[in-house]
């Protein structure tokens, strides 16, 4: 057999349990307040609260889910409506548990359980409204600081890639001047050759000259 699971038993198993606590569900949202044990209040505590969630979201799926549990289609559309309306601006704390005199006939301690249909405090309000700023604004100095960082990247990026256009630039511009200063040399060269040629050439010419001007004598 499965070993018991702690704490007290509130029905004789785990299915009537559930079957129970659907019903108690039931009552607190088709009357707003019931009066039963104190364990029992607790363990329908979580259970009331998690079904008010579902209703918030509002959803088909969410409405099956609830449906699972609660039965009675008239008191499912008053949590989706009305009780989901109510607790629109709370996040939590649906439900609330008083203790009240213990019972006569075995002492048993019993509990008031019912819904906290007051709305929320301008107290709680501006706190939230402050935090909900403070978030908005820590998100915008992120995307402000992410941008930051982008552009920075990008304008280093372009100094990086002018560097690399100027660099490149003078290269060529030496590379160029390198050729002139080449062509400039194999130019002085060819004129320097040209120049021993015609030397070379006009001793012969004064030789022949003179050659003939004594043959004319």
């Amino acid at each position: 057999m499965p070993t018991p699971r702690k704490g007290p038993h509130l029905a004789s198993s785990p299915a009537h349990e559930r079957l129970m606590l659907a019903n108690m569900a039931t009552s607190l949202f088709e009357h707003g307040r019931i009066v039963t044990t104190l364990p029992k209040a607790k363990r329908l505590r979580p259970v009331a609260e998690r079904l008010i969630t579902f209703a918030k979201k509002g959803d088909l799926a969410h409405r099956r889910r609830v449906m699972r549990v609660i039965r009675n289609k008239s008191i499912v559309h008053k949590l989706f409506t009305e009780i989901a309306e109510q607790m629109k601006q709370r996040e939590g704390g649906y439900t609330r548990i008083v203790k009240i005199a213990a019972a006569k006939g075995n002492n048993a301690p019993r509990a008031i359980i019912e819904l906290v249909t007051e709305p929320v405090s301008a107290k709680q309000s501006v706190v939230k409204e402050a935090e909900a700023s403070a978030a908005a604004a820590v998100d915008k100095a992120q995307v402000e600081e992410t941008e930051a960082k982008a552009q920075k990247s990008a304008a280093k990026a372009a100094e990086t890639k002018t560097d690399k256009a100027v660099d490149e630039a003078e290269a060529k511009e030496t590379e160029v001047n390198a050729d002139v200063a080449a062509d400039k040399a194999e130019v002085k060269k060819t004129e320097a050759k040209d120049a021993d040629a015609k030397a070379k050439k006009a001793p012969a010419k004064k030789s022949a000259a003179k050659k003939a001007d004594k043959e004319e004598k």
